[in-house]
């Protein structure tokens, strides 16, 4: 039996510490809030926390950059040249110039933003609407509770956690032996003992409160339902099946709704059911807009209900216009409509860019 495990933070979202025009102090505190900053930290800002510089004057005679130079903590702002971030890794990794520390003013320096720390990100242009928003967004996700959902197979299982941003998958159980021949009672026990392994790591991984999903195809999940409940759990559980397994049975749960109040109002959720609602549109030719023109023009016709767009869209990331679809989402609250911010790290949101990264539900047909 093999399992690997995650050590991410689940805790509560990101700590604000101050908030003004221009600079914005936060604390990170889960990895939902290294996929914003991620979005939030652009080319023409600064970034400003502790890190280390190798301080060449220990480093000996020889001067250069001395390996016996010693390293020393100190606060350094960047100018921010770019970031690299992977979705729901614990690590946000933002390159640029110094240019205030007390040593090295103008070289490279990379701040490694992770969990638990603090950031001074300052904009001299001040902050755009977009990135006030997505903030503002990722604090009112940060206070749903977080459900934790198991893919259960006879000798496989998989969890994963559903965040604001998409599914991020923590451990994975597997059983290699005790397969389909063989003493009947053996291949029971086998699997008895693989089930109380789970058992034991869902015991020592998940707050005694959160609820759990468990889902999968066949009966095993029952199965697993009645050893949890049987070890002590008394979180709030509900078993479904699904057509499938792996992450295809997790993404099945999202997409179908079907865990029913459980999930219902997490925002993950409602965002997947919404971009739902436009492919079921876009199949019976409804009420719905997609491709920047057609967007637009709905638009300014006061239509538009719900844009769906990429975050990394709406900034420009991936090559678009930042500039043009800024201007359309103002003017889409300019008539009383809705933005959402949309990740692409779940099935409904890889299809979004397909469409290329925005969608508009409409009042209307236009």
């Amino acid at each position: 039996m093999k399992t690997g495990t995650s050590s991410a933070c689940l805790g509560e979202g990101m700590d604000v510490l101050g908030r003004d025009h221009h600079e914005w102090r936060l604390r990170v505190q889960t990895v939902d809030d290294l996929w914003v900053l991620n979005r939030l930290i652009q080319p023409g800002m600064s970034v400003g926390m502790l890190g280390e510089r190798r301080d060449q004057t220990t480093g000996g005679d020889e001067g250069g950059r001395s390996k016996n130079a010693e390293r020393k903590k100190m606060w350094i702002r960047l100018a921010v040249e770019h970031t690299e971030h992977q979705t729901f890794t614990d690590t946000l990794r933002v390159h640029g110039i110094i240019e205030e520390a007390p040593i090295d003013i103008g070289m490279h320096h990379t701040h490694v933003v992770g969990l638990r720390d603090d950031i001074k990100l300052s904009s001299s242009k001040g902050f755009s609407k977009p990135d006030r928003d997505l903030l503002d967004e990722s604090l009112r996700a940060a206070n749903q509770s977080q459900v934790a959902l198991l893919v259960v197979e006879g000798d496989e299982m998989i969890l994963f956690f559903v965040t604001a941003r998409g599914l991020r998958e923590s451990a994975t159980w597997t059983m290699r032996g005790g397969g389909k021949r063989g003493d009947l009672r053996q291949t029971d026990g086998i699997a008895k003992q693989f089930r109380a392994t789970i058992v034991d790591g869902l015991t020592k991984q998940l707050d005694a409160s959160m609820p759990l999903v468990l889902c999968g195809p066949g009966r095993n999940r029952d199965r697993m339902m009645a050893d949890l409940k049987a070890a002590g759990h008394g979180r709030p559980m509900m078993s479904i099946g699904t057509s499938m397994g792996g992450r295809g049975a997790a993404n099945e749960v999202l997409r179908e709704g079907l865990a029913g109040d459980m999930l219902a109002q997490h925002r993950m959720v409602q965002e997947i059911s919404l971009l739902e609602e436009a492919w079921q549109r876009i199949s019976t030719n409804g009420a719905v807009a997609y491709g920047m023109a057609d967007i637009q023009r709905a638009t300014e016709e006061g239509a538009v209900e719900t844009l769906l767009i990429g975050a990394d869209v709406l900034r420009g990331i991936d090559g678009s216009d930042a500039s043009a679809w800024t201007n359309i989402a103002t003017k889409v609250e300019t008539f009383s409509g809705t933005v959402l911010q949309c990740s692409i790290d779940h099935d409904a949101g890889e299809q979004l860019m397909g469409f290329g990264g925005a969608v508009a539900l409409l009042r209307y047909k236009v």
